[in-house]
């Protein structure tokens, strides 16, 4: 297989990559600082041209439905609300009181805690009493690597006809593509498997910050 585009990304590379995402705003350089204090958590946040392309989708595809599986402290969250027009909502679910607290300062300070659903509790639980019918136009999945296929399957018929699912760290770390996968590496690797089978969607993995795998629904 041809392989002549690749581009080993150095962090000169990748420096250059992140300039053309553009500065991020006060709101999310204080949000940034802010999950930065938190340590060695503060790597589950996304970067920020990885927040830039999830805002873009939005407007591509003129969401107006999202649901998020993994808050954090809200800088995806507060991507897709930026992006959404002001009848828009996103969901977004999560575990954490403490970390979420966080994402909410933020939204407030960014005028869209309005256009955010955030539901605290189980993920599955949460995903499983959304209404059945299929009017999400975008799925952002960042949670629990083991818990990813059944997120999907959960969110897949409640997605619409050519609406988008989007997982996170589907690389991760490149561990995924080792042969014998472990741990977490392992649980993506299968679930990477299931999603290239699932003949409900068409999908490609893109190999933006730890792997961004997107699909859209037949």
């Amino acid at each position: 297989m041809n392989d002549f585009k690749a581009v080993v990304m150095t962090p000169q590379i990748y420096r250059y990559v992140r300039e053309q995402a553009g500065r991020p705003s006060a709101v999310q350089e204080k949000l940034i600082a802010r999950t930065l204090e938190l340590g060695d958590s503060a790597e589950m946040q996304i970067p920020h041209e990885q927040a830039v392309l999830l805002s873009l989708l939005v407007k591509i595809t003129g969401a107006q439905t999202v649901v998020e599986v993994g808050t954090y402290t809200g800088y995806s969250t507060l991507a897709f609300a930026q992006a959404l027009p002001p009848s828009g909502k996103v969901i977004t679910c999560d575990v954490s009181a403490e970390w979420t607290s966080i994402a909410e300062e933020a939204w407030q300070a960014a005028g869209v805690r309005d256009r955010i659903d955030l539901r605290l509790g189980a993920a599955a639980q949460t995903l499983a009493e959304l209404p059945e019918e299929p009017v999400i136009d975008l799925v952002f999945i960042d949670a629990d690597k083991v818990g990813y296929v059944h997120y999907w399957d959960l969110l897949v018929p409640r997605v619409r006809q050519g609406g988008l699912l989007l997982a996170d760290n589907t690389l991760y770390y490149g561990e995924a593509a080792d042969e014998q996968p472990e741990g977490n590496a392992a649980a993506i690797d299968a679930f990477n498997r299931f999603v290239l089978a699932d003949t409900r969607v068409e999908s490609v993995l893109v190999p933006i910050a730890d792997g961004l795998t997107m699909a859209r629904k037949r």
